[in-house]
Parts: C-alpha cells; structure tokens; sequence
C-alpha cells in the first residue's frame, strides 16, 4: 500500500524558488542569498522589494527610479475612492483589503497582461498602494480622510504619517521599515502557495494577491499578533498591580487547559525564528522610548514560562505585536500591516510563477465508498 499522504503537505517540496530560503534547525532566513540578519536593520524595504521582485539589489540610480514608481503608485483610484465609505463602515480589516485590492486591478493600467514588463509595474504598484489602503480604510472607518505623503519619506515613514496625520521620528520609521523587510517574504506559507496556485492558471497578479489575502485572513495563517497583543492586554486588565505575574499564572493556566498560546512556535523552525531576535529588540527599545515597558516585560515573562513549560520559542508574530502597539497601530490592523510588507514576497512569487509555469495541480487519496448502485428517485 501507497504511503498515507502528507497532511497539510507538510516536507511537500511543491515548487522551485530562487526568492527565499529557511533552515529550520539552524533558525536562518535568506532572500535571494541575502541572511536576513544582514539585512534588517541595513536594506531598506524598497531596497527589499526590489532585490525580491527584480532579482538582484538596485544601484543608486535603480533604487531612484523605483522609488519613484512607488511615488506614482501611491494613489487609491477611482473606484476604491468611491466605494471606501462603504467597504470602511460594512467590512473587518482583512475583508477590507480583499475587497479594496480586488477593486484597485480594476483600474490598474496592465490588469490585462501577464506579460514580464507589465507584471514588474504592477508589483511595484501592488507594493505602493497596500500601505496607502490600510490608512485609508482606518480614515474611512473614522469618518476622515488619510494624509497627504510626503514625497521625502519612504514607504515606512509614510504610512506611519498616515495613520498619524504627524511624521514620525526617524528612529520610528526605520524600526518600522525593519519590520516590513523581516515580513516581507517566508518561502512556501499557505498565504504564498495561494496566490501561486492561482497564478499558475494563468490568472492575473490582483487576482493572485486577492487569494493571498483571503488565505492570510483565516486565524491559522494571519491574526496571530493581534491575538498575542490582545491577550496582553487582557492580563493586564485583570491585574494592573501586578501583571508580569499574573502573565505566569495565566500561561500555565491556560496550558493546562490544552489550550495554545499565541505566538509560540512554527511549522519549520525548530528553533527561534531569526526575525523574532529582531524584533524584540526593538520592542524593547520602543518600550524603554515609551516610558511604560509594562507590556515589554510581561512578553518577556510569557516567553520564559512557554519555552520551560512546552520547550517552544517566539515566532515572528510574538514581539511584532508589541512593536506595532508601541508604533500606536491599532490591534485590528496587525494583519493587514503584515500584507503591506508581504505584498513584495507575494507580487515576487507571482512574477516566478508566470515566468516559468506549469498548472499547480496535486492528486488526493480517496477514501469515499466505492461500488455503489444508484437507485433513480422515483424507484426509493
């Protein structure tokens, strides 16, 4: 007998990739060769976009002009205009962006070519116009307007200024521009085989970014960091004296129920994710910037007690959501943060997929019955 099928397609090798690579036991991350300890921190997230959608890191000159394809792309179109109102006061955050993506190919200029050239502009515009519909729509739900951005600024510092209405120090833009170039690529993740899938029909780049997003929607892929800061959040509530504390009684509690906690462990790494070694760092350097490093510390305490009681360390999602809380984030927005720096991975992988292509099509067992005999209905 055949061996059983792997569930979830877990060590499924289901497709060839020159954009990312992981070694799980070693906890190690590369882009296009680059180890991702080298970059956050150096490259910028246009420099990262770039090196993943173009192939290889931009020159001076390079650099210039695809930072002004972002400026270009940096515009909502008409049709999201003038349906935000409605998809801002009816629809949740991930709701939100498929609909608002969906509706931005509408109106984009080569959403009939799957052509190279036209397939590197839409990327570039992809990657410009997330940022500029995560504001827009918390605008929206508020009853405003997002800012204007400042032609200075990059991606990062913009979208802070967006949902600020005020620049952000320039310690804040590049902690969060860190943050959009840790996230921008993970190999094979559900949200990624999505929209590969769906480009190797054939099927336009907004339509594979469209399916990207509704898989990052469900809570087994995305969400996570919201739920992470939400419980923080409410431990502290039920102990302001003492909520480091409480962060111990609650883990074991909540173990002992069988129940998961947030944040810990992953499908690949058997050891801490490099992106997380980041990331509370800089969660620790906000916190300090804060004054208020409450939330910080009990991170700190709940990431001792799981890895004593379970053995497993932070995945990128833990410290992303105090990082995104202290940059004044709104919780419910974490997710869609995320597919702004995703956007670069997924429009990469879709380029990939077109550039050498076959129809993603895996067989299945059977385990229905068999031999059956059908009995017209008349005949019952």
């Amino acid at each position: 007998m055949a061996d059983k099928p792997s569930k979830g397609l877990a060590d499924i090798i289901a497709a060839s990739t020159a954009l990312s690579d992981i070694d799980g036991r070693a906890g190690v991350l590369f882009y296009r060769g680059y180890d991702i300890h080298q970059l956050a921190g150096s490259a910028t997230f246009e420099e990262v976009a770039y090196l993943l959608q173009r192939g290889h890191p931009p020159g001076p000159g390079e650099l210039a002009s695809y930072s002004a394809e972002i400026a270009a792309g940096r515009t909502l179109g008409s049709l999201v205009s003038a349906c935000l109102p409605d998809v801002a006061g009816s629809q949740s955050p991930m709701e939100a962006m498929r609909s608002l993506v969906s509706l931005a190919g509408a109106g984009d200029p080569d959403k009939d070519s799957n052509a190279a050239a036209a397939n590197t502009r839409k990327a570039a515009r992809l990657t410009a116009q997330q940022p500029l519909l995560v504001a827009a729509y918390h605008a929206a739900r508020n009853g405003g307007k997002v800012c204007p951005a400042e032609p200075g600024l990059g991606l990062a510092a913009n979208f802070l200024l967006h949902m600020r209405g005020t620049p952000p120090s320039a310690r804040e833009a590049e902690i969060f521009d860190t943050c959009l170039v840790l996230h921008a690529d993970h190999t094979m993740n559900a949200s990624t085989f999505a929209a590969r899938v769906c480009a190797a029909t054939l099927s336009d780049m907004h339509s594979a970014v469209v399916a990207a997003i509704g898989t990052l929607k469900g809570p087994l892929h995305g969400g996570a960091n919201e739920q992470v800061m939400r419980t923080l959040t409410d431990i502290r509530s039920t102990a302001p004296d003492d909520p480091a504390g409480a962060v111990d009684r609650e883990v074991r509690d909540r173990l002992a129920r069988g129940e998961k906690i947030m944040g810990f462990g992953h499908r690949v790494y058997k050891t801490e994710d490099p992106r997380a070694t980041h990331l509370r760092q800089m969660s620790g350097e906000l916190a300090q910037t804060a004054g208020d490093d409450t939330f910080y510390r009990m991170s700190r305490r709940m990431e001792e007690v799981v890895l004593a009681e379970k053995g497993l360390y932070p995945n990128v999602d833990f410290f992303a959501a105090t990082v995104y809380h202290y940059l004044g984030i709104p919780t419910d927005l974490f997710t869609p943060v995320f597919s702004m720096s995703r956007m670069a991975g997924w429009t990469a992988h879709v380029i990939e997929q077109h550039a050498d292509n076959r129809l993603i099509r895996p067989d299945s067992e059977y385990i229905g019955e068999r031999g059956l005999s059908w009995i017209p209905l008349d005949q019952r």
